[in-house]
């Protein structure tokens, strides 16, 4: 889109070819099968994700390719899911941070996925595993420093019983999203277990998504972790334009005051302070002082 733009301003293209190409940036059709959506980052800052489960390999690799809009690609592999990279490309940088916990460590696939979303979006992310509450003892100092890191936000997976994200939910003041996880066995099977226990959470607060959704807990606290980022640049300048300006700013008049007439209160007339007149006694129109009646 700066490319376009570049060569807008630089004459090389006209508004209308300009608005075609930008339009073709937004949507691109595959062969009938698949409307790729490349300006989704733009919109939302969260990049587009191919959902593997469900498609033929080639199917799959051929979305990643247009993605990526490159032949040759840089692969960053998670537990399940990957990133396809172009060489060299680094997305933007946020000031964001995510935490993330795992009940066990069969609920690592699914934080990873999160996990890649995060820092696909050049959020900071730090996870840590296996802290269930059936040694509630192991989550305390993880907990402890996610909140010592500054994490914006914290993404707590469970499956099971899923009550590990209600459980840090009702100790801490930062957003809580719960992923559960289809690691469970009997009536909890396949997370449904974990997701009944997140929607019915005694923490006030507390945000589930889906049975193992890692890309929409991830994208979630991008959204969060990515505004309370830019909260703190915001401050940050104002803080430091407001010293500016005050070390820069004419120094106060320190004179003395000069001493002046109380105001009267509102709607009432000023009075001078009276003056004191030496009493006289009166006196006839004849000169002489007149008696005082009995």
């Amino acid at each position: 889109m700066r490319d376009v733009l570049r060569r807008l301003v630089a004459g090389d293209l006209t508004e209308d070819e300009a608005l075609a190409e930008l339009r073709r940036m937004q949507l691109d059709e595959l062969g009938g099968r698949a409307r790729l959506d490349l300006g989704r980052y733009l919109r939302r800052g969260i990049p587009e994700v191919v959902l593997a489960t469900g498609k033929a390999p080639h199917d799959a690799a051929r979305l990643t390719v247009a993605a990526a809009e490159a032949a040759s690609m840089d692969v960053v592999v998670y537990h399940t899911s990957a990133r396809v990279l172009r060489p060299g490309f680094l997305p933007e940088a946020s000031d964001g941070k995510v935490a993330i916990l795992t009940a066990g460590t069969s609920d690592l696939p699914a934080a990873d996925e999160a996990r890649m979303v995060i820092e696909s979006c050049g959020v900071e992310a730090r996870l840590e595993a296996d802290l269930g509450v059936a040694g509630l003892h192991r989550f305390v100092g993880p907990l402890a420093a996610a909140l010592e890191w500054g994490a914006d936000v914290i993404i707590v997976a469970a499956g099971m019983d899923g009550v590990l994200p209600g459980l840090v939910a009702g100790l801490i003041d930062l957003p809580v999203i719960g992923l559960p996880v289809s690691t469970g066995y009997g009536h909890g099977a396949a997370g449904e277990g974990a997701l009944t226990t997140m929607l019915q959470s005694c923490s006030t607060g507390l945000t589930v998504v889906n049975i193992d959704s890692g890309v929409g807990a991830g994208a979630a606290a991008v959204l969060i972790a990515a505004r309370a980022g830019q909260g703190r640049r915001r401050g940050t300048t104002t803080a430091t334009m407001a010293t500016t300006t005050a070390a820069t700013s004419i120094k106060p008049n320190r004179a003395a005051a000069t001493p002046r007439e109380t105001s009267a209160p509102p709607g009432s007339a000023k009075t001078s302070p009276k003056r004191s007149i030496a009493a006289r006694t009166a006196t006839s129109s004849h000169g002489k002082p007149r008696r005082r009646r009995p």
